[in-house]
């Protein structure tokens, strides 16, 4: 049987926007999905909306699953945004929410989070949040139907920073979660630029700061991904951790580059009919869960 790849409209809208950012970017790249997401949306409510696993207005995730049966692999995803933007999706808005969507459609309990943003939260308040909402889930997700010893966590952009900053932050990591999923991060093998100083301050603290390093000795297993059409720098970075990694432990971490997709379609497309990246965080979550 064929498998199900991505639709030649969709690889030919994406290909046409290239390696372009920004709001307007974005918003078609939303509109490349809306029908199929939409659909999706409907079928699949949350499971829980707003858990608070914290203090700050931002601290709020949403669960999807059936919340019964044995225990589940648990995936919990953080939003990108550019460290000042980004939402976990809700009933009115699919993007994020479709993450946690597609992990429920793979048989696990699928987690997205909000976190407070920069410029007023700088760094490490956003990874800071990434732990929290990770301490709830251990505390509170077995009641539906999540297994606290077989949690992965997953971000893109900002929020696969935000991800890998917990490294940094929890040297006990390995003893907490079982995978980490990192999709188009930026890691600190680049210089940083305006934009990012938003959250990680002057650049002189960037050196210090930014997460590759942390992630070189951390020890838990990586799925590494980027796409196609990726700005350069992106896909420098990805190369350059995954050239790390190698040279630490002898051998490769997991990775894919997504062909055909872009910087936002990267997490927008997955629960689509396009389950190639799905099908990659499938294998990944039951290969470092089990």
């Amino acid at each position: 049987m064929r498998p199900l790849l991505q639709p030649e409209a969709h690889r030919n809208a994406i290909a046409a926007i290239g390696r372009a950012m920004g709001p307007a970017v974005l918003a078609d790249c939303l509109a490349i999905f809306e029908d199929e997401q939409r659909a999706l949306q409907a079928t699949m409510p949350p499971l829980v909306s707003n858990a608070v696993y914290g203090d700050h207005a931002r601290h709020r995730l949403d669960l999807y699953g059936s919340g019964q049966g044995e225990r589940k692999p648990v995936l919990l995803f953080v939003h990108g945004g550019g460290f000042v933007s980004g939402d976990k999706g809700d009933e009115g808005a699919w993007a994020n929410a479709n993450v946690g969507r597609m992990a429920a459609s793979l048989g696990m309990v699928g987690a997205v989070m909000n976190y407070r943003l920069a410029p007023e939260h700088q760094w490490p308040c956003a990874s800071e949040d990434v732990g929290l909402a990770l301490d709830w889930l251990r505390a509170n997700v077995v009641s539906h139907g999540g297994d606290t010893e077989r949690i992965v966590l997953m971000g893109t952009s900002a929020g696969a920073i935000h991800v890998a900053g917990l490294a940094r932050l929890r040297p006990d990591l390995t003893d907490q979660v079982r995978g980490l999923i990192l999709l188009s991060g930026l890691y600190g093998f680049t210089p940083p630029e305006d934009k990012d100083l938003r959250y990680f301050g002057d650049a002189s603290d960037y050196p210090d700061r930014a997460p590759g390093q942390a992630l070189l000795l951390c020890g838990v297993p990586m799925l590494l991904a980027c796409a196609e059409y990726d700005p350069a720098r992106f896909q420098r970075e990805f190369l350059e951790l995954e050239s790390a990694l190698l040279e630490r432990h002898g051998a490769m971490p997991a990775t894919y580059v997504a062909s055909g997709h872009n910087h936002y379609t990267l997490s927008l497309h997955l629960g689509t009919r396009d389950v190639r990246l799905a099908s990659e965080i499938a294998w990944f979550v039951e290969e470092c869960t089990r």
